[in-house]
């Protein structure tokens, strides 16, 4: 912009929709036991989703940019996956951190997590990638494309083995499924091969997935319980929210289980019941509609555009968002600030392509 100098602002289709978000959002901070917080962590985190949201519909006009900027993506995730096999090679004692209950995983005493603060956000992380690889490799015509983005497939599926996240691993199920129904259901059985494998062949890969249904594991138990206190705050405020960022302040009050004053619990480990706990139910809604606005419009560019490459990335977003959803249901990677970034810049890719002139080409 500053080089055409010129403003450059398009509508989009959910112009109004995020408007209402920011405005809720903005709403909540009313009602926050520290509003000073609240309106601070708001402008700071809100200001950088839209912002990055708006540069790249106003922006990202060309097929060439977009291969960039997809590229640049995976590129990313390279590097951090060669810093992740870094970290398991050299050994990093996770023991501090508390990521594993030590009584039930006595031999885990490694959990990678490479540049991003914790296993669960590299999870979250490399799932996001790995979806935007697999629809892409689906959909490119070059064996050695393929073979490529396949081979870069494996190689962050092994990283996020190493993660040992429970919920990625059966966010992973949701991406599979659903490019079995979008592309081809003789894939589902290709890429459950992968994960079958990693079960059968590492006995703590299959002891930690089996440790879902465990009702001893502390990390279960401790999310059933933050469940019940963030529903708890939900029926107390369901209109505005405890207020936007809150939740580690408000906690304490709902504090069932540990009933620990000095405890600082950060997220719900829920990303729908975090986010209505702090914003309301209202504004819960309209974020699950703004995730469904997006999917259907990538679905319509994949289903009509006849560029294979367009159709992968669309297939990948779809994923790739897919993937984030399914694994809010056990975690909230979304509060971390690179991972929201990430997820309104696929949604921005999904509105450019949409709009863009190459969208049938």
């Amino acid at each position: 912009m500053v080089l055409l100098k010129k403003i450059l602002l398009k509508r989009t289709p959910f112009d109004e929709m995020i408007a209402l978000f920011v405005i809720l959002s903005a709403a909540s901070i009313g009602v926050s036991p520290d509003r000073d917080f609240s309106f601070y962590n708001y402008y700071h985190l809100m200001g950088r989703y839209i912002i990055i949201y708006y540069l790249v519909i106003n922006n990202l006009v060309t097929l060439q940019q977009l291969k960039r900027l997809i590229w640049s993506v995976i590129a990313s995730a390279v590097i951090v996956t060669c810093y992740g096999f870094y970290q398991y090679i050299h050994g990093v004692d996770i023991s501090a951190f508390q990521w594993v209950d030590g009584e039930q995983f006595p031999e885990l005493k490694v959990r990678i997590f490479s540049t991003l603060q914790n296993p669960n956000l590299l999870a979250g992380f490399l799932v996001v990638v790995m979806s935007l690889a697999v629809g892409i490799g689906l959909h490119t015509e070059n064996i050695q494309g393929k073979i490529l983005l396949f081979a870069l497939v494996a190689v962050l599926g092994t990283c996020l083995v190493l993660t040992y996240s429970r919920g990625a691993w059966l966010s992973i199920v949701a991406v599979t499924a659903l490019c079995g129904r979008l592309y081809n259901r003789k894939v589902l059985w290709v890429f459950l091969v992968i994960p079958a494998i990693a079960l059968f062949c590492h006995d703590g890969v299959m002891e930690r997935l089996l440790s879902i249904f465990n009702p001893t594991d502390t990390s279960s138990t401790l999310r059933i319980a933050l469940w019940e206190s963030t529903i708890a705050m939900i029926l107390d405020k369901p209109l505005l929210g405890i207020g936007w960022g809150s939740y580690w302040l408000v906690y304490p009050e709902y504090d069932f289980f540990l009933n620990n004053p000095a405890a600082t619990i950060v997220h719900a480990h829920n990303m729908y019941l975090h986010i209505a706990a702090e914003i309301g139910i209202p504004g819960l809604l309209v974020f699950l509609a703004i995730i469904y606005g997006h999917i259907k419009r990538a679905i319509e560019v994949l289903t009509q555009t006849q560029n294979q490459w367009v159709a992968g990335v669309m297939l990948g977003a779809v994923a790739a968002v897919i993937g984030l959803a399914a694994n809010g249901f056990t975690d909230y990677i979304m509060f971390n600030v690179q991972m929201s970034m990430l997820f309104w810049l696929l949604n921005a890719v999904i509105v450019a392509v949409w709009e863009a002139s190459f969208r049938y080409k």
